[in-house]
Order: structure tokens, then C-alpha cells, then sequence
């Protein structure tokens, strides 16, 4: 008989986290397991995080090799597989500079701290940072008080760091109007994805380029969740055609490992070695050979196209079930980044139903869920995961 492992969470692990009543113990490619045996589609994919599917054998063997050679030394030091992640994002990127951490929350805050700089140098002291409501940027106090979410300002964590104005998502209006001689920078995912896979209108992006070149100031894409081909190009500011002064990455850059980075254009890379940055673990040999190996498996492989192909199938579907289902009132995306919104508070209960019908989602809003399967996903794992997801919602609403 077999460790009872929820009853083990429930007494020793700190219960920050709703969880959904399923222990995973095994993951290939798109499907994992339970620990009794059930298997499941993935299109949750770690949230976002999964993009070369679930142990891919070469992150699998790159952290194999790495483990048995080097794992962690410092950045005292050079080590190899950080400086050839380096290379292979900027050499494919629109940036000159990068700086590894941890998670997207550390990424961040560093382009934050580099934003920061740039306006004392560059602004009169400016310090503030122009964000959208709806938008989520990590859960670190200050990236709490960047986020654009009101329940996540509300106590018991007040009072947040300051420096941070909240404005609507695609409205060049608004952010027009927050600016004033404090503002160093703007800060907006090219798509929000945890607001609910949010998706702004074709020229929002490009004004809001236009303004921050008018008014000097720094534009930043959390690209967290859409970047490393997530919405059917390598990077998502590519899908728009804005480049940003800095870009944050994490989730899928590392394969399945923890990792987190923020990327500069030489003009905006005003950080200096003498303290004002730095990290332990960020871009230890470990992480880096795997994120090098993930990366170049998403190249080689031309995930961002396969994103952008199997993307359009299930929006097809998607589209379908919207006009066949009474219930689904919305359904979006941009690649394999999709939403499906319905017209009563029932996500929770489509997410159960789903469970039981082998395929994994994520909640986003009571009305709302999100599907970010692995990059890796095929067609008929595509069909088999809209067949899936019409079982579920049947069962909430037809008993």
C-alpha cells in the first residue's frame, strides 16, 4: 500500500496552494500520470512551462550530463552553459544583454531595477512604472503591486512597494495620460495571459512603441509566459512586430527547470558590476544547460511554427464548440495560447469534470478557463483534447 501523499501535503506542506485532487508521478510529451494509474492530456503544461513537452529526452540528458560534471559555482565565475544561453537568446532576439535568475517574479524585478536606473540617468530620477490592469507579473511584493489584479493589492500583505501606476490594457489613451516626469517606464505582456488570455488590438502595441519613443521612456515585455514560442513565434513581441527596450523571460525557457531572465537592448543595459545586481543560483551550470538545451530543441524543431499550425487547429475547435455549446459564450487565443469563457461562474466545476475526462485546464477567471498544452502537441492529441474538453462541459451542464 502506498504513501497517502494528499494527506501527507495537508500536514506538513504550508497551504498556500489550491490544488486540484490529482498526484502526478509521471510525464511524457504531452500526457502524465497519477499515481493510480490515470492518465492524462497535459494542457496545462506546467503552467506554460512545459514547452518541449514533459521529460524531453534532450533537457533530460543535458541535465544528466550537466549534473555529473558541474552543477553551481557563482557568478564569481564563468561557466560554459550560461554563456551559451546568452549567446543562443541574443543571437535570436532582438537584445544585446542578459541577466539569468530564477522565476519570472526575479526577472521582473530586475528589468524593474534596470528601469529604475535608466530613469535616474536618463529621466530627472524618474522611478515609476506605467503597468495594466488584468496583468500578472509575479507574486514577490513589489511584482504583487505591479500586478494588475485588485484582489491581489488588498490586505493582509499592504502596504506594497510604491511605484507603480495601474492603467486599462489596450488603451494608448490611458497610459498617455499617466505619464508624468516620475515615469521611467512602461511594463505590459504582449498578451495576458493569467488576466485571461487577453490579446490587445492589432496597433495597441505599436502606439504604446511610439509613445515611449516620444517620451524617452523604457518599454518592457513581460514575456514570461509568451515567449519561447508560445504564441506562434519564437518571441511574442515578433507577432506584433514591436521590439522592446527589455524582456523578461522564465516558464518556458527552461525545459521543466527553474529559471528566470531579463534581456536588455544595449541602450536600456545600464546596470554595472560593482553590487547593484546579482543572484546564487541565477545561471547555475545546471539550469542553464537545460534552458540551452530547451531552447535549441524549440529552434531545431521549429516549435513556434508547430505552435502557430496546432494553435489555429484548436481555435478551430474551439470555435466550434462555442457555436454548438449554449453554455460558451467566448472563446481567444493567439498559438497554443487559448481561453474559453462561459456564461456562468462554472469553471471550477468544468475543471473537475475535465479531470475526470483525462484532460488537465487551468482556471483563470469563475467564468473562464485556459489551455496551454506543450508545444510539442499534435493533431490528433489536439482532437483528443477538444473531444475531452466537450465531455467535461457536458457533464456540468447537462447533469
Amino acid at each position: 500500500m502506498g504513501n497517502d501523499w494528499k494527506a501527507i501535503e495537508a500536514k506538513y506542506y504550508m497551504q498556500a496552494v489550491a490544488r486540484q485532487p490529482i498526484v502526478l508521478v509521471k510525464g511524457e510529451g504531452t500526457r502524465v500520470w497519477d499515481d493510480e494509474g490515470n492518465e492524462y492530456l497535459d494542457f496545462t503544461s506546467g503552467w506554460a512551462v512545459n514547452n518541449v513537452g514533459h521529460s524531453n529526452p534532450s533537457v533530460a540528458d543535458a541535465v544528466n550530463e550537466q549534473a555529473r560534471t558541474l552543477l553551481q559555482t557563482s557568478n564569481q565565475f564563468y561557466t560554459v552553459p550560461q554563456l551559451k544561453l546568452a549567446q543562443i537568446l541574443v543571437d535570436n532576439s532582438c537584445m544585446d544583454r542578459v541577466f539569468f535568475g530564477n522565476s519570472g517574479a526575479e526577472a521582473n524585478e530586475g528589468a524593474v531595477k534596470l528601469a529604475r536606473k535608466y530613469g535616474k540617468l536618463n529621466r530627472g530620477g524618474a522611478y515609476e512604472v506605467i503597468t495594466a490592469w488584468n496583468s500578472f507579473h509575479g507574486r514577490t511584493l513589489a511584482m504583487t503591486s505591479a500586478t494588475g489584479k485588485p484582489h491581489a493589492k488588498e490586505d493582509p500583505f499592504q502596504p506594497f512597494p510604491e511605484g507603480f501606476v495601474t492603467v486599462d490594457y489596450d488603451d494608448i489613451d490611458a497610459i498617455k495620460d499617466a505619464t508624468t516626469d516620475r515615469t521611467s517606464a512602461v511594463i505590459l505582456e504582449p498578451v495576458q495571459g493569467e488576466g485571461g488570455v487577453n490579446i490587445p488590438s492589432k496597433e495597441y502595441l505599436k502606439d504604446v512603441r511610439e509613445w515611449c519613443d516620444k517620451q524617452g521612456l523604457l518599454l518592457i515585455f513581460d514575456e514570461v509566459q509568451t515567449g519561447l514560442g508560445r504564441l506562434g513565434t519564437l518571441f511574442g513581441y515578433q507577432s506584433f512586430e514591436v521590439e522592446p527596450d527589455v524582456m523578461t523571460l522564465a516558464k518556458g525557457l527552461g525545459g521543466g527547470v527553474p529559471i528566470g531572465a531579463f534581456l536588455a537592448k544595449e541602450s536600456a543595459s545600464v546596470l554595472e558590476p560593482k553590487g547593484e545586481h546579482g543572484s546564487t543560483f541565477g545561471g547555475n551550470a545546471l539550469t542553464c544547460a537545460a534552458a540551452y538545451a530547451s531552447t535549441r530543441y524549440i529552434l531545431e524543431n521549429d516549435l513556434s511554427h508547430n505552435s502557430n499550425v496546432m494553435g489555429q487547429r484548436l481555435m478551430k475547435g474551439l470555435m466550434e464548440l462555442e457555436r454548438d455549446c449554449e453554455p460558451v459564450t467566448t472563446v481567444r487565443g493567439m498559438g497554443l495560447l487559448c481561453a474559453v469563457e462561459f456564461s456562468e461562474d462554472v469553471s471550477a466545476q468544468v475543471i473537475s469534470s475535465c479531470n475526470e475526462s483525462g484532460l488537465l485546464l487551468n482556471m483563470v477567471k469563475p467564468n473562464a478557463i485556459r489551455l496551454m498544452p506543450p508545444l510539442t502537441v499534435n493533431a490528433s492529441e489536439v482532437d483528443e483534447g477538444l473531444e475531452r474538453l466537450k465531455v467535461g462541459i457536458s457533464k456540468v451542464f447537462e447533469g
